[in-house]
């Protein structure tokens, strides 16, 4: 237990500051321009994380939502009733998870549609010989043949929602505290943990996307929604009444909006 607390220390010492959720849309969408360039310039050797298959791909990026949604949604609980006890403010904090699968749903979506839209079926990935006869990647795939159409960065995306939502909902943590005989204390310290080595395993991926996969073009649109779905809901829309709001915190609503403003 001591080790598990010495972690959430540190976690609660670097993500919950506030020039972390300040700077880290800048840092994302600065690395990924870093990467993307790299990669055009000066692509780094193949490494075991530039292979698709490698485990922090397969089992954690490909179901970033699910392991998002699934350490918030007790997180979420278990702080806002620490600090409030009303069980209608919970549910309503609560719906920030079914607005967020809203926008992952939604966003996966379109992407889906727009690289349907745009893209052939080819022989190979040396993009040669269209073949006409498959109109959908499925079927193209399925064939053994090469889809290939304007593939916005899912990754990108996703990982830049995913983390900058996790560093919002933490914020909460400035004013949590329980000591080791309250009943929350385990359960929040331990979600603290599994919540901060998620975002570190996020911006990670992050990056390791901008320098492996995807061209310029593509990362960018992907990173610019999770961009615009970050800040369109707790940089615009959580701040107003009828909304999930912001997590329990004791400054006012103002000085909040003001630290987006600036």
């Amino acid at each position: 237990m001591e080790h598990l607390e010495c972690c959430a220390r540190f976690l609660r010492g670097t993500l919950v500051r506030a020039a972390v959720r300040r700077y880290l849309p800048w840092a994302l969408a600065a690395s990924m321009m870093a990467g993307s360039l790299l990669k055009e310039l000066s692509p780094l050797p193949e490494s075991y994380l530039s292979n698709k298959r490698n485990v922090l791909n397969v089992y954690f990026v490909k179901l970033a939502w699910a392991w998002t949604f699934c350490l918030l949604l007790p997180f979420i609980a278990l702080t806002t009733y620490h600090l409030t006890g009303k069980a209608g403010l919970v549910l309503r904090r609560l719906s920030t998870l079914l607005v967020g699968t809203a926008i992952w749903y939604v966003f996966t979506a379109v992407f889906s549609n727009i690289e349907h839209y745009t893209g052939s079926c080819y022989q190979s990935p040396a993009l040669e010989r269209v073949r006409k006869e498959h109109q959908s990647k499925q079927q193209c795939h399925g064939e053994g043949g090469f889809w290939h159409g304007f593939d916005i960065s899912g990754h990108s995306f996703l990982l830049t929602f995913c983390a900058l939502m996790i560093v919002e909902e933490m914020a909460v943590l400035h004013e949590v505290k329980t000591d080791r005989s309250h009943r929350f204390h385990t359960p929040i310290t331990s979600l603290v943990v599994a919540l901060g080595f998620l975002t570190f395993i996020w911006v990670w991926m992050f990056l390791c996307t901008a320098v492996y996969f995807h061209n310029l073009s593509q990362k960018v649109f992907g990173t610019l929604f999770g961009l615009l779905s970050w800040y369109g809901t707790y940089g615009f829309w959580y701040l107003k009444s009828f909304s999930p709001g912001l997590p329990p915190q004791s400054c006012s609503l103002n000085l909040k909006q003001d630290s987006y403003k600036e």
